[in-house]
């Protein structure tokens, strides 16, 4: 049984005859008084509340409703409907608690997709069954697990959370350190998801320019811009049905998170040089090594976009946090690449095995699969031993003694860290580390930004 409160009866009337339609029981309330009278009596599944009753109360009384259904149901979800110009209003909703949050005027598709999930969540949330408990070891035989290699107990609880999640269309926000496997625990929900025949779409914001960010995901018309010579499909396009993965969302800068928060609000979009809306539905999966909620406090990141993608959060934790895992992972590589190369013999001894899981590896498992492929690929033994992933690592001519081996930092780890130092040894005097460095003082201002280092902005 659904419970919709709000106090416009057309409102009212609209969204009792969609939900009935759907097959939902419904009950609905003009005021607060009458919600609570309701709420006492009964337990609804799920609430739908209108969080402006009217113009003088600029939402103040929708927001004290929400925190007495809370109390009074606090597993109860609730949906709060807004203006698009009182996101900030459903923003506050969501911290205090509500499930999702729909702009006026609604897509009814939307809207009951948005139920739907809702109620799922709320399921899921229960709690895992002694059923599900007995199979966390054997959640990587599940279909698209596969991949997901090692038996720590913080991977283990990421698989649960994973498979209980990915029935669902709840947006999923995915975080950690670079190299952790964000996008194959995006794979992994997507092919557990009534959705898994359909298209899944990778889309590396990072590596779009702002420029080109409307083209690539929501396309363009024919003469929309200098050589625009046909009509392109853009990303969310091509994902329509299935999930879009967007990686790297940290990355987006202030204007481009404007034009997603847009699409992602209520699934519709217009192509570039086109004044035609097109809508598309689709099961949105974000991931990002950067601290979203910082940049939130910051002003780098939108709060409202921040709180539409991370409805589920999925933390994956790095491999110093799991070294037991390694040698799994260590194994898992050797089988792969013994096919690749045809080695059937390779193995990797005790002792290397038992070395390799003191390595710092801040590349985590990409650069364990890193190490490990160059061993195999350069030794003349089956048995690998210490030195031949040693040399690997440390580095073969002398003049690249004062750069780190490949395959221990990525390149964006190697620039963190030359800028870390270079303003530290220079007192964080910007100019002279742009100078430093070989780059201007405004390329500078970008990095420092990009990965938190503090400056001194009146330089």
């Amino acid at each position: 049984m659904l419970l919709i409160i709000d106090d416009d009866i057309a409102v009212q009337t609209s969204l009792s005859l969609l939900f009935r339609k759907a097959g939902f029981a419904v009950l609905t309330a003009d005021s607060p008084d009458r919600a609570i009278d309701i709420l006492t009596a009964e337990t609804p599944e799920l609430v739908v509340l209108d969080m402006n009753f009217s113009i003088e109360t600029s939402g103040e009384e929708g927001l004290r409703l929400l925190n007495v259904i809370r109390r009074m149901h606090p597993s109860v979800p609730v949906i709060l409907i807004t203006g698009w110009g009182s996101i900030e209003l459903a923003v506050q909703g969501m911290k205090a608690g509500a499930r999702d949050f729909i702009t006026k005027p609604w897509q009814n598709d939307h809207l009951l997709q948005s139920v739907r999930t809702a109620l799922n969540l709320a399921q899921t949330e229960q709690g895992p069954t002694e059923e599900s408990r007995s199979n966390r070891r054997t959640a990587r035989q599940q279909t698209g697990f596969e991949q997901i290699v090692g038996q720590d107990a913080s991977l283990l609880e990421v698989l649960e959370t994973i498979s209980r999640v990915a029935p669902t269309d709840a947006s999923v926000l995915i975080t950690g350190e670079s190299g952790t496997g964000k996008e194959l625990i995006a794979e992994a929900i997507h092919q557990n998801s009534r959705r898994r025949t359909k298209p899944f779409v990778k889309v590396n914001l990072g590596g779009i320019s702002s420029t080109l960010f409307e083209s690539e995901l929501f396309g363009h018309v024919r003469g929309a811009f200098t050589d625009a010579r046909s009509d392109r499909t853009g990303r969310f396009e091509l994902a329509d049905k299935g999930s879009i993965f967007l990686d790297e969302i940290g990355d987006l800068d202030p204007a481009s998170q404007v034009k997603l928060l847009r699409v992602l609000q209520d699934r519709t979009f217009e192509p570039l040089g086109s004044s035609r809306s097109r809508t598309v539905d689709v099961r949105v999966i974000c991931a990002t090594n950067r601290n979203l909620e910082e940049m939130v406090e910051k002003g780098q990141f939108r709060e409202d976009l921040f709180y539409r993608i991370n409805l589920i959060t999925v933390k994956l934790p790095a491999l110093r946090e799991r070294p037991g895992d390694i040698p799994l992972l260590v194994q898992y590589f050797v089988n792969n690449l013994k096919a690749i190369y045809d080695r059937p013999l390779l193995q990797v001894s005790p002792a290397a095995m038992k070395w390799l899981q003191t390595l710092p590896l801040p590349g985590n498992i990409r650069q364990l699969k890193n190490v490990v492929e160059r061993a195999v690929l350069l030794a003349t033994r089956n048995v690998l031993e210490v030195e031949d992933f040693q040399r690997h690592l440390s580095g073969q001519a002398p003049q690249t003694a004062r750069l780190p081996g490949v395959g221990l930092m990525t390149l964006e780890e190697m620039e963190y860290e030359m800028i870390r130092r270079a303003m530290e040894f220079h007192q964080n005097r910007v100019a002279r580390v742009a100078k430093a460095l070989g780059i201007t003082r405004f390329a500078l201002y970008r990095r420092l930004e990009k990965y938190g280092i503090a400056y001194n902005a009146d330089e």
